[in-house]
């Protein structure tokens, strides 16, 4: 089996009916296997707002309480996870839908007191999702992950990043509502390692896109020659912000 492609879809597409319509299209006639790992964060927040709990980040990653973990799993594994994976399969994909607690495929631990139920990844059984896709099974992947004493809230880039490098992805797209990282108002096709650190550094990448390009750094420091974050549009026309090492900028 030839590698698998990481496709991480931010939660911002994630309740719009026609998007999900289009990707599970582009699924369905993508030309390599695919494992996708998926957000959730829009809808935790409007139903934190709706049981009048005020959302706090840090450095862009959610604040998990004790309050709200309950509502994060049944947001994430339940309702967007089915969602996309009812999608898929009426697209026919062969998807199925599960978080990292099922089999225990992706393992983590607490960021640290302030962060709650937060947490990052420990460990990926790469080997169980490639027997997936060797039976021709697309897995769908919430990002709530199994801790010590309890489930986690892992941030989707995290999740998607841990995974690419567990199956040796041949490529990671972070999907995202933006055709890529911008600077003043225009997507840049090309960003390279210290490129990237320096817009984080003077404020230019801020927010929830710091985790992606974070978690796009860290790919390119475990060996993933590139990574690109774009939008559905972008990835059709081969678009995006693609980051590359620093190295594969030397040599060539």
């Amino acid at each position: 089996m030839e590698k698998p492609v990481l496709i991480k879809i931010s939660g911002h597409q994630l309740d719009d009916d026609h998007f999900l319509t289009d990707f599970a299209t582009f699924i369905r006639n993508y030309p390599t296997p695919v494992i996708v790992v998926h957000g959730g964060g829009a809808e935790i927040t409007r139903m934190q707002q709706m049981m009048g709990i005020e959302p706090l980040y840090i450095d862009g990653l959610r604040v998990t309480d004790a309050e709200s973990l309950a509502m994060v799993e049944m947001v994430l594994c339940g309702v967007v996870n089915k969602r996309l994976v009812r999608h898929l399969v009426n697209a026919g994909v062969e998807a199925m839908g599960m978080s990292g607690v099922d089999r225990g495929i992706v393992r983590g631990r607490k960021l640290s007191i302030d962060m709650a139920f937060t947490g990052t990844v420990t460990s990926v059984k790469g080997d169980l999702l490639l027997d997936l896709l060797n039976q021709g099974i697309t897995p769908i992947i919430a990002p709530v992950c199994l801790g010590e004493d309890s489930n986690l809230n892992v941030n989707a880039d995290t999740v998607a990043g841990a995974v690419a490098v567990a199956v040796g992805a041949s490529q990671t797209i972070f999907l995202s509502n933006v055709e890529g990282v911008l600077l003043e108002g225009q997507h840049l096709p090309q960003l390279t390692e210290n490129q990237a650190r320096d817009l984080i550094a003077n404020g230019t990448v801020f927010g929830g896109m710091i985790p992606k390009v974070t978690t796009a750094l860290d790919l390119l420091n475990a060996g993933v020659p590139q990574v690109k974050i774009t939008n559905l549009v972008g990835l059709k026309k081969h678009g995006g912000t693609v980051l590359i090492s620093d190295a594969e900028t030397a040599v060539s």
